[in-house]
Order: structure tokens, then sequence, then C-alpha cells
């Protein structure tokens, strides 16, 4: 447990320190709020779908979480180019233990990220519908944040420069926010990107979100919770697995 707590503390003493990273992590999160929120809201409107800052602020608050979580993973690249990691791998802990607390370690920051971005979004003129739901939004950031947090852990654990893993990251983590619903409404779409939208894990996320922070949920909460909860577990074991055959 103290591997954990460590290496967990390390992850966000890391982040604390770094100003210009916490501040350059908010810069596309509020182009994304300001450009299309009041850009696009006239034109939402109009078409009878009501206020796009409320459509918006939950997909805008999922993507500052998914790109903080699953871009975390690039550390273990870094930390193996400049040898911390392999410093971590030879000492007499659990490397199940190691990969538990990067992975808590970096879903906190995520989280945190998501906190920042909300509170932004009230100044922005968000609302949510019900304040004391703010729990259960809170514990889908956490789901969203461990999730892909594990999942660019396990990318990473087979990459082994930085070249690859951003290759790798803009195939998956872009269509992963576009297809997600977090931009637009998934009713009323083709049959294809239907399909692609349920296999989506963010889309969930993102629907958990809307559901809790403005009471519109597409699938349902209780669905919502369970798909995340389910590939949640598979990607840390699937991680967990990946991380274990680092070669140092």
């Amino acid at each position: 447990m103290s591997t954990i707590y460590i290496l967990w503390l390390r992850q966000l003493k890391r982040f604390v320190r770094s100003r210009s990273r916490m501040i350059g992590s908010l810069g596309q999160p509020l182009l994304f709020l300001i450009a299309l929120g009041f850009g696009f809201g006239p034109v939402f409107q109009k078409a009878g779908e009501g206020n796009y800052i409320q459509f918006l602020a939950p997909g805008i608050v999922a993507m500052t979480v998914l790109f903080t979580s699953i871009f975390s993973g690039i550390e273990i690249i870094w930390d193996r180019q400049f040898g911390f990691l392999k410093e971590t791998l030879v000492a007499p802990v659990s490397r199940l233990n190691i990969m538990i607390g990067r992975t808590l370690g970096g879903a906190t920051v995520a989280v945190l990220q998501g906190c920042i971005v909300f509170l932004i979004t009230l100044v922005a003129g968000f609302r949510p519908a019900d304040w004391t739901l703010l729990p259960e939004a809170l514990l889908f950031m956490i789901l969203i944040a461990l999730l892909f947090t594990a999942l660019g852990t396990a990318i990473a654990s087979v990459l082994d420069d930085f070249h690859g893993f951003q290759l790798i990251m803009n195939f998956v983590v872009m269509p992963l926010f576009f297809l997600s619903g977090a931009l637009f409404p998934l009713d009323g779409l083709p049959r294809t990107l239907t399909i692609i939208t349920r296999l989506n894990p963010l889309s969930y996320g993102v629907d958990g979100l809307r559901g809790t922070l403005v009471s519109v949920a597409h699938f349902g909460l209780g669905l919502d919770f369970a798909i995340l909860t389910v590939i949640t577990a598979f990607l840390l074991i699937l991680g967990s697995y990946l991380f274990s055959k680092i070669q140092i």
C-alpha cells in the first residue's frame, strides 16, 4: 500500500509543480466551450434543442478527463527513457502495485482537471439541473478517468518511443471524443454512426455526466454505470498484464 501511495503522490506533485501544464491543459476545453458553445448556440436553439451551453458543458468536462487521463500514459515512456521506470521496476515491490499507483495518480489528476473545467462552465453560464446529483457526476468522472488512464498505460506499455504513442493517440483519442455525443445529440443518427457511438465507451461517460448534470440521458444512467464499470475493470486487468511484461 505504501508503494501505491508514494506513486500516487508523485503523480500529483509532478502535476502541481508543472504550472504550465496545468494552464495549457485548460486551453482546448476553453476553446471548445467558447467557440462552439457561443458560436453554435443560436443554431442549436433555433433547431429547438434548447441552450447549447447546457448540452455542451458535460461533454467538455468529459473531454478534459479523457485527454488528461489517457495522455498520462505517455509518462511511462518518458520514465523509461530517462531511467526512472527502471529504478522503480527493480525495487522489491509488485509491479501490480506500481501500475495501480500510477493509474490512481493519473486518474486523480484527470478528475481534478475535470472539476476545474466544471467550475469554468459555471462561469460560462452552465447550471446543473439538480445540484444534489453532483456526487453521481463525480463518480462518472472517476470512472472515465480510471478507464482511460488504464488504456493509456496499456498502450504505452507496449511502445518505447514518443512518436509511436502520439500517432496511436491521434487515431484513438480524437475519434473517441468526436463520436461520443459530446458535441451533438445521439438521437436520429445514421445507423452506422449509431453503432459506432454505442461501441464507444466514452459515449456512456458523456451520457452519464449529461444525465446527472442536466437530467438528460440517452442510454440511461444504470446502463452507463454498468458498461463503464465493466470496461474499466477489463482495461485495468489488461493494463496490469501489459505493464508487468515491460522489459527493462
